[in-house]
Protein backbone atom coordinates (compact mmCIF):
# COMPACT_ATOMS: atom_id res chain seq x y z
CA UNK A 1 0.00 0.00 0.00
CA UNK A 2 1.19 3.51 -0.79
CA UNK A 3 1.36 6.18 1.93
CA UNK A 4 1.51 9.87 1.00
CA UNK A 5 4.44 11.54 2.79
CA UNK A 6 4.52 14.97 1.12
CA UNK A 7 3.11 17.30 -1.51
CA UNK A 8 5.46 19.42 -3.60
CA UNK A 9 5.03 23.19 -3.46
CA UNK A 10 6.92 25.89 -5.30
CA UNK A 11 10.51 25.81 -6.58
CA UNK A 12 13.28 27.16 -4.33
CA UNK A 13 16.31 28.74 -5.97
CA UNK A 14 17.68 27.83 -9.42
CA UNK A 15 19.16 24.36 -8.79
CA UNK A 16 15.91 22.39 -8.88
CA UNK A 17 15.05 22.29 -5.17
CA UNK A 18 11.38 22.37 -4.18
CA UNK A 19 9.47 23.21 -1.02
CA UNK A 20 7.27 20.43 0.30
CA UNK A 21 4.26 20.17 2.58
CA UNK A 22 5.35 17.39 4.94
CA UNK A 23 2.66 14.78 5.68
CA UNK A 24 4.73 12.41 7.81
CA UNK A 25 5.84 12.55 11.43
CA UNK A 26 9.31 11.21 10.50
CA UNK A 27 10.67 13.39 7.67
CA UNK A 28 14.28 12.61 8.61
CA UNK A 29 13.59 8.90 7.96
CA UNK A 30 11.46 9.38 4.83
CA UNK A 31 13.64 11.76 2.81
CA UNK A 32 17.09 10.20 3.14
CA UNK A 33 19.27 10.75 0.04
CA UNK A 34 18.90 7.75 -2.24
CA UNK A 35 15.25 7.15 -1.32
CA UNK A 36 13.07 6.57 -4.38
CA UNK A 37 9.57 8.01 -4.07
CA UNK A 38 6.52 7.05 -6.10
CA UNK A 39 4.64 10.09 -7.37
CA UNK A 40 1.16 11.07 -8.46
CA UNK A 41 0.72 11.74 -11.32
CA UNK A 42 2.95 8.79 -12.27
CA UNK A 43 4.19 10.60 -15.40
CA UNK A 44 6.28 12.91 -13.15
CA UNK A 45 8.34 10.17 -11.51
CA UNK A 46 9.55 8.20 -9.74
CA UNK A 47 11.81 10.72 -8.01
CA UNK A 48 15.05 9.95 -6.16
CA UNK A 49 15.98 12.21 -3.22
CA UNK A 50 19.51 13.65 -3.43
CA UNK A 51 19.15 16.34 -0.77
CA UNK A 52 16.86 17.24 2.11
CA UNK A 53 17.37 20.33 4.24
CA UNK A 54 15.33 22.66 6.39
CA UNK A 55 15.03 26.39 5.66
CA UNK A 56 13.38 27.72 8.83
CA UNK A 57 10.18 25.60 9.05
CA UNK A 58 10.12 24.57 5.39
CA UNK A 59 11.61 21.31 4.09
CA UNK A 60 13.50 21.65 0.80
CA UNK A 61 14.09 18.56 -1.35
CA UNK A 62 16.34 18.03 -4.33
CA UNK A 63 15.88 15.12 -6.76
CA UNK A 64 18.31 13.38 -9.15
CA UNK A 65 15.80 13.80 -11.97
CA UNK A 66 15.44 17.60 -11.55
CA UNK A 67 18.35 19.85 -12.46
CA UNK A 68 16.90 23.36 -12.63
CA UNK A 69 14.06 25.69 -11.61
CA UNK A 70 12.05 24.89 -14.77
CA UNK A 71 12.04 21.19 -13.89
CA UNK A 72 11.10 22.02 -10.29
CA UNK A 73 8.20 24.21 -11.49
CA UNK A 74 6.75 21.22 -13.38
CA UNK A 75 6.53 19.27 -10.09
CA UNK A 76 4.26 21.80 -8.34
CA UNK A 77 1.34 19.93 -6.72
CA UNK A 78 2.87 16.45 -7.23
CA UNK A 79 2.16 14.02 -4.37
CA UNK A 80 5.03 11.92 -2.99
CA UNK A 81 4.44 8.38 -1.70
CA UNK A 82 6.39 5.58 -0.03
CA UNK A 83 5.55 1.89 0.11
CA UNK A 84 4.08 1.26 3.59
CA UNK A 85 5.46 -2.30 3.71
CA UNK A 86 8.96 -0.83 3.57
CA UNK A 87 8.02 1.85 6.09
CA UNK A 88 6.54 -0.69 8.52
CA UNK A 89 9.84 -2.55 8.68
CA UNK A 90 11.61 0.63 9.80
CA UNK A 91 9.00 1.95 12.23
CA UNK A 92 8.36 1.12 15.84
CA UNK A 93 4.81 0.69 17.13
CA UNK A 94 4.46 4.28 18.38
CA UNK A 95 2.10 5.65 15.71
CA UNK A 96 -0.68 4.97 13.24
CA UNK A 97 -1.19 5.76 9.60
CA UNK A 98 -4.33 7.52 8.43
CA UNK A 99 -5.52 4.45 6.51
CA UNK A 100 -5.39 2.43 9.77
CA UNK A 101 -7.58 4.96 11.64
CA UNK A 102 -10.22 5.89 9.04
CA UNK A 103 -13.45 4.00 9.68
CA UNK A 104 -12.80 3.32 13.38
CA UNK A 105 -15.70 4.12 15.69
CA UNK A 106 -15.04 7.02 18.08
CA UNK A 107 -16.27 6.14 21.56
CA UNK A 108 -16.65 8.06 24.79
CA UNK A 109 -17.00 5.29 27.35
CA UNK A 110 -19.36 2.79 25.69
CA UNK A 111 -21.18 5.44 23.62
CA UNK A 112 -20.29 5.76 19.94
CA UNK A 113 -20.05 9.50 19.15
CA UNK A 114 -18.87 9.25 15.54
CA UNK A 115 -16.48 7.69 13.05
CA UNK A 116 -12.87 8.64 12.32
CA UNK A 117 -12.82 10.13 8.81
CA UNK A 118 -9.25 11.42 8.64
CA UNK A 119 -6.01 12.45 10.28
CA UNK A 120 -4.47 15.92 9.96
CA UNK A 121 -0.73 15.89 10.57
CA UNK A 122 0.37 19.26 11.93
CA UNK A 123 3.64 20.64 13.29
CA UNK A 124 2.51 20.94 16.91
CA UNK A 125 0.19 17.93 17.17
CA UNK A 126 -1.94 15.71 14.98
CA UNK A 127 -5.72 16.00 14.86
CA UNK A 128 -8.18 13.13 14.44
CA UNK A 129 -11.09 14.12 12.23
CA UNK A 130 -14.27 12.55 13.63
CA UNK A 131 -17.57 12.74 11.78
CA UNK A 132 -20.55 12.73 14.14
CA UNK A 133 -24.01 11.25 13.42
CA UNK A 134 -25.12 14.54 11.79
CA UNK A 135 -22.13 14.58 9.42
CA UNK A 136 -20.36 17.40 11.30
CA UNK A 137 -16.55 17.31 11.57
CA UNK A 138 -15.04 17.29 15.05
CA UNK A 139 -11.29 17.90 15.32
CA UNK A 140 -9.84 15.94 18.22
CA UNK A 141 -6.25 16.54 19.38
CA UNK A 142 -4.50 13.18 18.87
CA UNK A 143 -2.75 13.15 22.25
CA UNK A 144 -2.78 10.42 24.87
CA UNK A 145 -4.74 12.53 27.39
CA UNK A 146 -7.70 12.82 24.96
CA UNK A 147 -7.24 9.62 22.90
CA UNK A 148 -5.96 7.13 25.49
CA UNK A 149 -6.70 4.02 23.41
CA UNK A 150 -6.54 3.14 19.72
CA UNK A 151 -7.80 -0.39 19.13
CA UNK A 152 -7.49 -1.10 15.41
CA UNK A 153 -8.39 -4.78 15.86
CA UNK A 154 -11.45 -3.84 17.94
CA UNK A 155 -12.48 -1.17 15.43
CA UNK A 156 -12.55 1.85 17.75
CA UNK A 157 -10.70 4.74 19.35
CA UNK A 158 -11.53 5.69 22.93
CA UNK A 159 -11.87 9.41 23.62
CA UNK A 160 -11.83 11.33 26.90
CA UNK A 161 -12.67 14.78 25.51
CA UNK A 162 -12.60 17.90 27.65
CA UNK A 163 -15.96 19.56 28.15
CA UNK A 164 -17.06 21.53 25.09
CA UNK A 165 -14.72 19.85 22.58
CA UNK A 166 -17.60 18.56 20.45
CA UNK A 167 -19.19 22.02 20.30
CA UNK A 168 -16.01 23.86 19.21
CA UNK A 169 -16.35 23.12 15.51
CA UNK A 170 -20.09 23.61 15.18
CA UNK A 171 -21.26 26.56 13.08
CA UNK A 172 -22.61 29.43 15.16
CA UNK A 173 -26.27 28.76 14.22
CA UNK A 174 -25.97 25.16 15.50
CA UNK A 175 -24.44 26.33 18.80
CA UNK A 176 -27.35 28.73 19.28
CA UNK A 177 -29.86 26.04 18.32
CA UNK A 178 -28.41 23.70 20.97
CA UNK A 179 -28.74 26.32 23.72
CA UNK A 180 -32.46 27.00 22.94
CA UNK A 181 -33.30 30.06 25.07
CA UNK A 182 -36.36 29.95 27.29
CA UNK A 183 -39.60 31.30 25.85
CA UNK A 184 -39.63 35.09 25.91
CA UNK A 185 -35.90 35.39 26.67
CA UNK A 186 -35.05 36.43 23.12
CA UNK A 187 -37.82 39.09 23.15
CA UNK A 188 -36.48 40.58 26.40
CA UNK A 189 -32.94 40.74 25.06
CA UNK A 190 -34.06 42.46 21.84
CA UNK A 191 -36.16 44.95 23.78
CA UNK A 192 -33.14 45.85 25.95
CA UNK A 193 -30.96 46.71 22.93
Amino acid sequence: MQLQVARIGKPHGIRGEVTVQVLTDAPADRFVPGTELTVEPASKGPLTVISARWNKDILLLGFEEVEDRNGAEELRGVKLFIDTETADEDDDDEGWYEHELVGLKARVGNDVVGTVSGLRTLTVQDLLVVEDANGAEILVPFVEAIVPEVNVEGGYVLLTPPEGLFELNKPEDKKLEDKKPEAGAADTKEAGQ
